[in-house]
């Protein structure tokens, strides 16, 4: 079940008050999961149980996904926005500077809050950003099929699908290199959730501007890609090596834009060595 934390936050456009859900498990410094666009916490779960054995695991719905409400009325979907609410999340819940780990639009919003300074570490699973103007509209295009996809498909139609792995692989092979290790339920969960995001297409529209191009100097930065991600292609980890040149570069073979599900082992073990204070362990260049 999800806890919720309901705060108040400074934006652009004055204070706003907002509320997110989100789960909390484990003990030890504390981690912050971020998921990408059109997906929600449950992402993580392959992964929470083995993160939490070291580390305090928060793993949170972003506004207009997941259980989370779409911001306040009059707030753009956009990285400033996103910074303020999940800083104000952070001392909601008296997380002094946690580490953070996203994914895809979760990976983009750890390095704005590793360049803002309100965490210890970044760890960026196919972060945003990174794309050419070509790879962009790719990836979108590629998204809006997704969630078309899942908002025209009738619930039985899903559910029926979820029970095959041919099915499984049918609704979720964009995302998944192994869509036949996701279960039945939580295949036919992120199909619902994807089509009932509430933030997507304002997310997907703020998007379009989009490019990360600043360092994130003075913590600890890795940057891991799937070798058979779809939908951000891996050539884009190098630019963001360039782009961040003391970051760690991490090779994630066989997995997909969504690893998690994909070697849980292999992406707990890039997040936990991400988070630890000793110095970083040498990468595996993409």
């Amino acid at each position: 079940m999800a806890a919720t934390a309901s705060f108040s936050f400074t934006s652009a456009h004055g204070p706003r008050t907002m509320t997110l859900a989100y789960t909390r498990t484990g003990t030890g410094e504390p981690l912050l999961l971020l998921h990408g666009i059109g997906h929600h916490r449950q992402a993580w779960d392959p992964v929470v149980g083995l993160l939490a054995a070291e580390r305090d695991v928060i793993a949170v719905d972003l506004p207009g996904f997941g259980e989370s409400p779409a911001l306040p009325e009059g707030l753009p979907h956009d990285l400033a926005t996103m910074n303020a609410a999940l800083a104000a999340l952070c001392d909601t819940l008296e997380l002094d500077r946690p580490h953070v780990a996203g994914n895809s639009l979760g990976g983009l919003l750890a390095l704005e809050l590793g360049r803002e300074k309100f965490v210890r570490s970044v760890t960026a699973l196919s972060p945003a950003g990174f794309w050419s103007p070509a790879e962009r509209r790719y990836a979108f295009g590629l998204l809006q099929a997704m969630r078309q996809g899942a908002r025209t498909l009738p619930l039985p139609v899903v559910e029926r699908l979820s029970r095959s792995a041919a099915g499984r692989a049918v609704l979720t092979s964009s995302i998944y290199a192994r869509p036949a290790r996701r279960s039945p339920a939580a295949v036919v969960a992120e199909t619902l959730a994807l089509a009932g995001a509430q933030g997507f297409t304002e997310t997907l529209r703020a998007g379009t501007s989009v490019r990360f191009t600043d360092d994130v100097p003075g913590l600890p930065v890795t940057i891991a890609w799937g070798t058979r991600d779809r939908i951000l292609l891996r050539r884009q980890g190098i630019r963001a090596k360039q782009v961040i040149p003391r970051a760690r570069l991490v090779r994630l073979p066989g997995c997909g834009h969504v690893p998690m599900n994909d070697d849980p082992a292999l992406v707990a073990r890039v997040l936990l060595d991400g988070s630890r204070s000793t110095a970083a362990p040498a990468a595996q260049h993409a």
